[in-house]
């Protein structure tokens, strides 16, 4: 157990490490409103439904320390496997309609171990805050019905995606690039970009079908999903008048890596 009885406030940071400025805005943003800011880093094993995904995740712990003492992080939590899982986690999430779109539907079980991990670092931080990149839209929302599942007395705090100077979203996925994908997977963010504007003279389903079709001529990209959802329920929408919180989400393959993204149209 993680200890700050001293402190007024403890921000919490779960991370999975091989950290870059997106994971710093979180814990910049956490130290400026808590007394003391944990940053955990863990590969957690078991939010990955793919070996071969798992063993490609990239680690860079050395790295990852001295970000996080750059940032100011009071505590860094990097334990390992038999630490967080010194026997085997069996409790099950239901999360509903929230966690059957999406990344539910394409990672089964990734979110049951998202819940695993981030209900285990609460208990042994117990922060005041906790810090969560929006690239992860869908994860926040999961996040956020687990704690009301649990009754945990933590506030859940989105922060805006943090992007390079192209617009590709940051993400630890991305130093797994080549020079030429990583060209490539801009098309991500500039087609997002591109459809909010359109949103406003097409209907839902024209939008839908030209984002997906940006991604079909190149043979390097393999779409899992685009879905223009509510906000709030993770469902799709027909119609720019279904919500007042209407969200794109996409997750696309670039090459063998698996990048997701999101733009808000309304809210």
């Amino acid at each position: 157990m993680i200890k700050a009885a001293n402190a007024a406030s403890v921000g919490l940071v779960p991370t999975m490490g091989a950290l870059h400025e997106g994971h710093m805005s979180l814990v910049k943003r956490a130290v400026a409103e808590n007394d003391l800011v944990v940053a955990s880093v863990f590969v957690n094993p078991t939010q990955f439904n793919d070996k071969d995904d798992l063993a490609r995740y990239p680690r860079t712990p050395e790295a990852d320390i001295e970000m996080l003492q750059d940032a100011g992080c009071n505590i860094v939590f990097m334990p390992d496997v038999e630490e967080m899982y010194p026997e085997e986690d069996t409790r099950v999430f239901d999360f509903g309609a929230l966690g059957n779109v999406m990344e539910g539907r394409f990672r089964p079980g990734h979110f049951n171990g998202v819940a695993q991990i981030v209900s285990k670092l609460s208990y042994a931080v117990e922060p005041d805050n906790a810090y969560f990149g929006e690239k992860d839209f869908q994860q926040v929302a999961i996040i956020k019905a687990m704690v009301k599942q649990l009754d945990l007395k933590v506030r859940i705090i989105p922060c805006p995606i943090v992007r390079e100077k192209s617009g590709l979203a940051k993400s630890s996925r991305n130093m797994l690039l080549t020079d030429t994908q990583r060209e490539k997977a801009v098309l991500i963010s500039k087609t997002l970009a591109a459809s909010v504007a359109m949103a406003a003279s097409k209907p839902v389903n024209e939008v839908h079908d030209w984002v997906v079709g940006q991604f079909a001529s190149d043979p390097e990209f393999k779409i899992d999903y685009y879905d223009i959802v509510d906000g709030d329920s993770l469902q799709s929408v027909s119609d720019w008048n279904d919500s007042d919180y209407i969200v794109g989400c996409i997750a696309v393959y670039c090459g063998k890596i698996r990048l997701i993204d999101n733009i808000h149209y309304k809210g």
